[in-house]
């Protein structure tokens, strides 16, 4: 029967001409096509295509009060992703701007143990959720709505509708930047924020690690297919160095992201090294740019957001 093609499309579109069948499968038509189409008979279907795609994605709305949205995300977990996203945020704030922290992680919530938060978000006169504040940076996260200890055992459309939520239905205030900790991977979570708002950019986070590297690819490749700017990756447990010896051993591998980076043709915004005093901080809820400004890592993720600051596009007044 030859090779053949499967066009999915609903509602009153025939076939011009001969060569192909179609069934009804759950209120859709399914046009099976034994030959190439090519003219008008190609071009009607594109364009019929094009409709109903366009129907089925929703509307990206800005969020009430945010000039600029910055995901952090990774193709997976383990790699620092939550670690970089809070310092970012306060490396952001430096600058005496704005910063909001959104903690998209619904299954695994790091934010609140990370910037010292405990409590539920209080109602504004809107019915708006009050983001809890600490260290100039205003947090939401699913963490604030259940029991630390309670896992959250939803299906996908239960959590869609939770970040929804945390994306509309939470006071920000003014912020200049907004930044967003996505859950690890490239599923439902990412491609719902994507396509709901206008994000200026994301920055992917891996470690050297070749199993690490395979996942940020596809999630630098996840961004640029939903047309998201991705801003560079961050390079992070880099090297370790010894407290005694001070000698250097890349525990990951070497330059990793460094050459993904090449790949991709983006560039690395930093590189930061695996150290104890970034895990005791997190750990502690003092995060490192807050609690050590002057340490070397403190000034890496300086760096980073600077390096941020610059590659954004102007904000949306």
């Amino acid at each position: 029967m030859g090779v053949w093609r499967r066009l999915l499309f609903s509602g009153g579109v025939s076939l011009l001409g001969s060569g192909g069948t179609s069934v009804w499968l759950g209120g859709r038509r399914v046009l099976f096509c034994q030959r190439q189409l090519s003219g008008p008979e190609s071009e009607t279907l594109k364009q019929r295509r094009t409709e109903i795609t366009s129907r089925g994605l929703p509307k990206q709305k800005r969020i009430e009060g945010v000039k600029q949205v910055i995901v952090v995300a990774s193709g997976k977990g383990g790699v620092g992703k939550s670690t970089t996203a809070v310092n970012l945020a306060l490396a952001l704030a430096t600058n005496s701007k704005a910063v909001g922290l959104l903690d998209a992680d619904v299954y695994g919530p790091s934010v609140p143990k990370m910037m010292n938060l405990k409590g539920n978000p209080e109602l504004s006169q809107r019915s708006l959720m009050r983001p809890l504040l600490n260290y100039g940076i205003a947090c939401m996260s699913m963490g604030f709505l259940v029991e630390e200890s309670t896992p959250v055992v939803w299906r996908g459309l239960m959590v869609m509708s939770a970040i929804e939520k945390l994306l509309r239905q939470v006071d920000w205030g003014q912020l200049d930047y907004l930044v967003i900790d996505m859950p690890p991977g490239t599923g439902d979570v990412q491609l719902s924020i994507s396509q709901n708002i206008p994000i200026s950019g994301a920055i992917i986070v891996s470690t050297p690690q070749d199993i690490a590297l395979i996942d940020a690819h596809k999630g630098a490749e996840m961004f640029r297919k939903v047309h998201v700017p991705v801003l560079g990756l961050v390079q992070n447990m880099s090297v370790f160095q010894c407290p005694k010896c001070k000698h250097k051993t890349h525990i990951f591998g070497d330059d990793g992201a460094r050459k993904l980076a090449q790949t991709l043709d983006l560039d690395v915004l930093g590189d930061i090294p695996l150290h104890l005093n970034i895990r005791e901080a997190s750990d502690t809820g003092q995060p490192i740019v807050f609690s050590q400004p002057e340490s070397d890592v403190a000034k890496a993720y300086l760096k980073i957001a600077a390096e941020v600051v610059r590659r954004l596009p102007l904000p949306l007044e």
